[in-house]
This record gives C-alpha cells, structure tokens and sequence, in this order.
C-alpha cells in the first residue's frame, strides 16, 4: 500500500517504520521544520507541508495514496486531515489518533475517520485484557463497519470448555478470528476445541456483545446460567 502519515513525531516516525519493514510506501507530512528529520526513517518519503491546507496536500498527491494515517498530537488537526483526506481525495482508509479521551467521540464517518485508534482507550483495554479472566473486554472499534475488536479469556467454568468451536451457538454478526492459546497464534477451525485459559478474539458487532458474553461465559442477560450443548449427536 501507498500510506501517507501526517505528523513526523514520535508516534508518526514509529508507525512509518513499521510499515516500511512490512512492505509498504510510506510519506510522512510534517509542518515544522525541527521536526523533519529524513535520516529517522530515510526509506520514507519526506514533505514538509501543512496537511491541514489542501493545495498542500494536492501537492503530496493524497489522492494517490490507499491509506491516511492522521498521527499528530493534536486532535485537531487530526480531525481536519481525517476529512480532508476522505471528502477532498476520496482515500479509501482513513485512521486517527486521538489524544484526548474526552474528543473521542468526534472521531466517527462524519469526520472521514474510518478508525480512531485512542491511546487512553486503547491503555485501559490492553490493562483490563492482561488481568481480567471470565468478562468481554472491547480492544478495538472499527467506525466504518461499526464493528468491535473484543477479547474473552476463557475460564475453566466456561460452559464450552472442552467443546470444538463448531459447538458454540454465536450469534449473527459475531466471528471468532483468533485463539491465543501461550505463545501461540491459532486461526480457529470448527474442530478446535477450547481450553481453560485460552483468550478468545472476535470480530461483532456492540449490539452483539452481550449475546457472545452471554454465550461464551454461560449467563444469560438475565442472570441464568446456560447450560453447555453436547458434542455428540443425539439419538
């Protein structure tokens, strides 16, 4: 992908590299001078431009870019590069970074943002998902699907415990997409079974996330318990 990343800081230069080391084009636009530092990351290409101006961004060619990564520290400025980048050039991505957990709410489709990435947020999920054992934790929202990136570590009491994947009854708009299982990365098949202490991760959608606790931990909404289904095939 061609990625074009506006603000060369700390976090900007950090995510350009990454990027870099996986394949892709990157450009970092930054406006001050003392921070255009080429020699950081000299595989990327370096513009020194406001990228709140769109003759300046005409000029970088956005246009022509897959993905706008909206990195500065001011959130700001994050939201007008967000629009600008999807009204003006019709990039097909666009993810910010919000520094302020109080302006998150800002950053939706209305503001060009595809996916806010919240620092704070984000700090809090990653805390609760290493301590937190028999409860749903939300990772990620993506805004475009009105999706969420939520993980379950799965406790020994779980009523799926055991089971194969096929087993579990999730509801529509709900995806298992990864099993952490130690050090190992599993993509899930319908004949895995589960295993206490497995941290589940799904793709579903907010309305969902009570029914997948529900079924996952074995309570319904209620409060009552649900019973785990058989394996086997009844007679």
């Amino acid at each position: 992908m061609r990625v074009a990343i506006a603000g060369a800081g700390n976090v900007g230069r950090s995510i350009a590299q990454e990027l870099i080391e996986n394949g892709h084009q990157v450009m970092l636009i930054e406006r001050a001078a003392e921070r255009l530092r080429p020699e950081r990351v000299p595989q990327a290409e370096w513009v020194l431009a406001d990228a709140c101006e769109v003759a300046s961004l005409q000029e970088a060619d956005l246009a022509s870019c897959d993905v706008v990564v909206a990195a500065t520290g001011d959130d700001k400025v994050n939201l007008v590069v967000s629009l600008l980048a999807k009204t003006e050039f019709a990039v097909g991505r666009v993810v910010a970074r919000v520094n302020r957990a109080e302006n998150e709410w800002l950053f939706n489709d209305q503001w060009g943002v595809d996916v806010a990435v919240s620092k704070p947020r984000l700090m809090a999920a990653l805390v609760e998902e290493a301590v937190t054992v028999g409860d749903l934790v939300r990772l990620m929202t993506f805004r475009q699907s009105e999706a969420n990136l939520v993980e379950i570590t799965l406790p020994g009491s779980a009523p799926y415990v055991g089971h194969a994947v096929r087993d579990v009854p999730l509801p529509h708009d709900a995806a298992l997409v990864a099993i952490l299982r130690g050090k190992r990365v599993l993509v899930p098949t319908p004949d895995d079974p589960l295993e206490a202490g497995d941290e589940l991760i799904f793709v579903c959608t907010t309305e969902v996330e009570d029914s997948v606790r529900a079924v996952i931990l074995g309570a319904r909404p209620d409060g009552a318990e649900i019973p785990a289904q058989s394996g086997g095939e009844q007679s």
